[in-house]
């Protein structure tokens, strides 16, 4: 049937190779496709190909491969670069979901006469009769899930996007099914690093990739004393600690960044803490505009845990007022509100 025709992003992975299984099992037809994004990234090499194409061969789907390593550099990797530039801490999964995986990916999809798309994230879509509207939630598997890198993608698409990894709680469950399937993936570790920083060191890509480049300042406390010297603003982040290279009675932290005087504004433990902060480039899924206060749970990081706070849409943006302040909120990363397990948009801490 053609509205059971699916396009799945699949990375060589063991997430998108099971996702593989369960479409086809559940009566879908299943094209496979890997996106050739960056030549050698942990997601696009030729082992990534070679298991991405050999378990749609052993299991009976077509693969393909297509190159759009040009607009992977417009999106994902000039973002990236520009957030140094301006001191922010950016997160180029999400671009690349926004972007890629349900932006271009599903225009492929319709030209290859897919309704759907999926991939092999942790996380659900449904249709609410509560809000008259299909909704973007947190899947079963607790810490792995990844609502939280999904919050930019296109409100419009939501209903056409499979999460067939959504109800399961653990990572163990999906490898025993590939060992179940013999695939040869279920014991391929995950990949967690940038996938287009090959060795993980993001300040040396920076540097061969942009026109960024070590350019030493003053490290300077918040009345403007000059505590010591820093490297180059790009090798610093909110809340770091450790490699500022200055002794002070109490531990001293980064909290912020003076662009034009190029200084690093370092401040004690306590500085870190905002009450409020201010985010734009929003995206909402679960409403269209936020008029009045909302109270939902905030997550600033993946990795971090949600905060109780009030939202309202204003000036463009959204102002976030935290019940309790939170620590180390960082520019350039993104803040995903949430009704209990329910998306309700997101947008890039400023």
């Amino acid at each position: 049937m053609e509205d059971r025709k699916v396009l799945l992003g699949m990375s060589g992975g063991v997430d998108s190779s099971v996702s593989a299984v369960l479409l086809k099992e559940n009566g879908y037809e299943v094209i496979g496709t890997t996106l050739e994004l960056f030549a050698g990234s942990s997601c696009c090499n030729t082992n990534t190909y070679l298991d991405a194409k050999n378990v749609c061969n052993q299991i009976g789907i077509p693969h393909f491969i297509f190159n759009y390593k040009n607009e992977f550099r417009k999106y994902v990797i000039d973002d990236f670069i520009e957030c140094y530039k301006n001191c922010k801490t950016p997160n180029p999964c999400i671009e690349c979901n926004k972007y890629m995986k349900f932006g271009i990916m599903y225009e492929k999809a319709k030209e290859l006469g897919c309704t759907y798309i999926a991939t092999g994230h942790y996380a659900k879509t449904e249709y609410s009769e509560k809000y008259k509207r299909w909704i973007l939630k947190k899947s079963n598997a607790g810490k792995k899930d990844q609502s939280y890198v999904l919050w930019n993608i296109p409100k419009n698409l939501i209903q056409y996007v499979i999460f067939p990894l959504g109800d399961f709680e653990d990572k163990e469950l999906i490898r025993e099914i590939a060992r179940n399937r013999n695939l040869k993936v279920a014991d391929k570790p995950d990949s967690e690093d940038i996938c287009f920083v090959l060795d993980g060191n993001y300040k040396k890509f920076l540097e061969n990739n942009s026109s960024i480049k070590p350019n030493p300042g003053n490290i300077v406390n918040l009345d403007g004393k000059v505590l010591g010297k820093h490297t180059g603003l790009y090798n610093y982040t909110i809340g770091q600690r450790k490699g500022l290279g200055i002794s002070n009675p109490v531990p001293l932290f980064v909290i912020g960044f003076n662009i034009s005087k190029n200084e690093v504004i370092v401040g004690e433990e306590k500085d870190l803490y905002r009450s409020e902060i201010w985010v734009s480039d929003i995206n909402l899924l679960l409403v269209d505009e936020i008029k009045d206060w909302m109270e939902v749970d905030v997550k600033t990081r993946y990795s971090s845990k949600t905060a109780k706070a009030r939202i309202i849409q204003e000036n463009g943006g959204i102002k976030v007022v935290f019940n309790e302040p939170q620590r180390a909120t960082t520019p350039g990363q993104s803040a995903v509100f949430y009704l209990d397990d329910i998306v309700v948009g997101g947008g890039k801490i400023q």
